[in-house]
């Protein structure tokens, strides 16, 4: 059965995630299948990465310690695991949800998540992890791979779960901004969402007329408008003025929404854009 797949940890992010896979899930009518993955981090490196400086004259008890240390480490990381997985389940109960899996597992996010969730209708994902420097508004580490990565829509949870109901589409005319705005047209995911189209920068009035036309036979409040401009500026303060919930975007366009997804800009959208990310290749 397709399911939607909700990636926690123990950031400040896990509840908003938790809240847009609910928010999600309600709408397609799937189930959720939580997954914490115990990945190693380098700024919290075990006790064994010291294990190479004790020297030839170490005695085998030190040694024979340090890996019971490390043992009881992953332990306790096991038990945190199951017990957030735990706590995230109770909170997707309380939200209606009533098809929940979870999956613990060793190794890296995105290995995973290819090699084990190829049939997964969305992922969601937080903006940040545990790992991100929140003083320096770091993105997390594994977001881009993922959404370079996934052959399915990535939903990047924000900071904070807000009602969603408008939704902002980016749109230059590309096949996966056409691909994305057939998904907003058909998709029970955006159904009756106050939907507007917008192009930043020069528009071709066929494309504009396309997307018009699409998106008005199933959103009856749909507004398609051309704003000059760089779409890293544009999309931002057009979101925040006119109080947008939710921003749909394709992964891969070509001109300037291109570079969305393939530089520096990337990182500076995510940042600047206070609600949660939609994104389909």
């Amino acid at each position: 059965m397709t399911t939607l797949f909700a990636c926690i940890d123990d950031s400040r992010y896990t509840h908003s995630v938790l809240d847009h896979a609910a928010w999600a899930a309600l709408r397609l009518g799937i189930g959720v299948e939580l997954l914490h993955v115990l990945e190693r981090h380098p700024e919290r490196a075990s006790l064994t990465d010291f294990s190479g400086s004790i020297g030839m004259g170490a005695s085998g008890a030190l040694l024979t310690e340090l890996a019971a240390l490390d043992e009881q480490r992953a332990k306790l990381a096991m038990e945190q695991g199951r017990r957030l997985l735990d706590a995230a389940c109770a909170h997707l109960a309380g939200k209606g949800i009533e098809s929940v899996h979870t999956r613990l597992r060793h190794g890296e996010l995105v290995d995973i998540l290819e090699a084990e969730c190829a049939d997964r209708a969305l992922t969601v994902i937080g903006k940040r992890g545990v790992a991100a420097d929140f003083a320096k508004l770091h993105l997390g580490s594994n977001l881009e791979r993922v959404l370079r990565t996934s052959g399915q829509p990535v939903l990047v949870a924000s900071r904070a779960y807000r009602a969603i109901k408008r939704l902002l589409v980016a749109f230059d005319g590309s096949e996966s901004s056409r691909k994305l705005v057939d998904m907003v047209a058909h998709s029970p995911l955006a159904a009756g969402l106050e939907c507007h189209v917008i192009m930043a920068g020069s528009a071709d009035a066929a494309h504009m007329g396309w997307a018009e036309e699409r998106l008005r036979e199933s959103h009856a409040a749909c507004q398609v408008k051309v704003i000059p401009g760089d779409a890293a500026d544009v999309i931002p303060a057009y979101a925040e003025t006119h109080g947008m919930n939710l921003l749909a975007m394709g992964a891969y366009g070509h001109s300037k929404m291109r570079e969305l997804f393939l530089g520096s800009t990337t990182t500076t959208l995510i940042r600047r854009c206070l609600l949660p990310v939609l994104v389909v290749r």
